[in-house]
């Protein structure tokens, strides 16, 4: 983002206004018509570091954590806006890979559950997506043993042949 791109010229060129002993804002001048150029070039975009960071962190993140991170990057509360209706829509499918990949097993009991929920949260994930991916129906994990109702006729697994 141009926000960030400037903090970080930003020391050199008053590293170099240091050196040369003129503490006017020319470096500061300059560095903006370069931003600027950049820009209009089309090199610089905030609407595509917004993308890029977006897709770099949906598998790993929630909505709070990513829309944490791209106002700590400097980018526009209208791009964060635009942003956000994907974020949301997606947020309980990122979640449910995350708890997946983490847990996969459904909780024992509630003291795991709010493990469970803690992590998920933690990474950015709203309460609502944290509670339903505890839940073994809802995400689609392994439950534990004696966590799933007694199968009946219809739902018996395959049988395997005695051994001898």
């Amino acid at each position: 983002s141009r926000a960030e791109l400037r903090g970080k010229l930003l020391p050199h060129v008053q590293a170099v206004e240091h050196l040369e002993q003129g503490f006017d804002s020319s470096g500061h001048a300059n560095l903006d018509a370069l931003l600027d150029d950049l820009a209009a070039r089309g090199w610089l975009s905030d609407e595509r570091a917004a993308a890029q960071l977006v897709h770099a962190k949906r598998n790993r993140f929630g909505t709070q954590r990513i829309t944490h991170e791209l106002r700590q990057k400097g980018i526009a509360e209208d791009l964060i806006s635009a942003a956000l209706p994907q974020l949301k829509e997606t947020e309980l499918e990122a979640a449910r890979e995350v708890w997946q990949k983490k847990f996969g097993l459904a909780p024992q009991d509630e003291k795991e559950k709010a493990k469970q929920v803690r992590f998920l949260q933690s990474r950015g994930f709203g309460f609502e997506s944290s509670t339903e991916c505890s839940s073994t129906f809802n995400c689609g994990g392994t439950p534990r043993r004696g966590s799933q109702p007694a199968a009946t006729e219809n739902q018996q697994g395959p049988t395997l042949p005695p051994t001898e």
